[in-house]
């Protein structure tokens, strides 16, 4: 989703919304992807003080979403286009689309009138990454997930550090990892898939005691060639404990060796899942 808050604060501007008013209506407006915009007209009007006229005029304009149609529809908006900040960020949206068109992903993205980012500072271009439900293919839009990342422009933020208050274009995204994994995971547990936390192909395991030589030149030939193998680091692992740990990482291998397998000269290979067995 992107926007840009020239825009809204055009919007705002046309709706009749003094400046000093700005940020709280932006504030309130961000809350429009979890409430609907009944619960944020009733805020603007009863906590931030707007007058209702003010509140439905913004509601026709921030409950807009779309692509490069709706950029132009509110280039030709007659009060919208007049307003110099709103022009420059409709200016540059329809830029954005212009490149996004040519880079062949403008269906990935929604120019969201509703999205307002809470946070003072931007001064332009804002956005925010949402994650879509991929399974509900009997609705005709795909349900939002909630947002795992987001950021924008804010072109006086460092330039207040400075001693000459010079403005430093920047651009900032901030990614939401702790939502990204929990998703990840209540993925991984409706899949029933197991997820592999390793990439090793084959656990050396030995079944008896003092094989620990016997498990370091197995792995080592094996490493030599390009398998990656693992073992337990313990001196006299249980066999028991050697498979359970191939099941708890997912690692699909056993390459066994006993004292009579060393004495027979083979290995001892055991699929971990079906439990089958061939000595090589």
């Amino acid at each position: 989703q992107v926007n840009d808050r020239r825009i809204l604060n055009g919007v705002f501007a046309v709706c009749g919304v003094p400046e000093s008013q700005f940020i709280p209506a932006c504030c309130t407006v961000d809350k429009l992807d979890k409430v609907p915009w009944e619960e944020v007209r009733s805020e603007m009007v009863g906590e931030k003080g707007l007058s209702p006229e003010a509140a439905d005029r913004i509601g026709e304009y921030v409950q807009l979403h779309g692509g490069l149609d709706l950029i132009e529809q509110l280039l030709q908006d007659p009060k919208l286009s007049q307003n110099k900040v709103a022009k420059e960020g409709l200016g540059d949206m329809k830029l954005l689309f212009e490149y996004l068109t040519l880079f062949g992903i403008t269906g990935k993205i929604s120019f969201d009138l509703s999205l307002a980012r809470g946070l003072d500072y931007y001064t332009g271009m804002i956005f925010e990454a949402v994650l879509l439900q991929q399974d509900n293919e009997h609705l005709e839009e795909p349900l939002s997930v909630g947002s795992v990342a987001g950021g924008g422009r804010y072109d006086g933020l460092v330039g207040m550090f400075d001693a000459k208050g010079r403005k430093v274009p920047c651009v900032g995204v901030s990614i939401g990892i702790e939502r990204i994994f929990s998703i990840l995971e209540q993925r991984l547990e409706a899949s029933g898939e197991k997820l592999r936390t390793t990439e090793t192909q084959v656990l050396v395991a030995t079944p008896q005691k003092h094989l620990l030589a016997a498990r370091m030149k197995l792995i080592s030939e094996l490493w030599d060639a390009g398998i990656k193998a693992e073992m337990l680091y313990k001196k006299d692992p249980k066999l028991l404990k050697q498979l359970q740990y191939c099941e708890d990482t997912g690692i699909p291998l056993a390459a066994i060796v006993g004292e009579q397998e060393l004495a027979d000269g083979v290995v001892k290979l055991r699929d971990v899942a079906t439990r089958k067995e061939v000595r090589m």
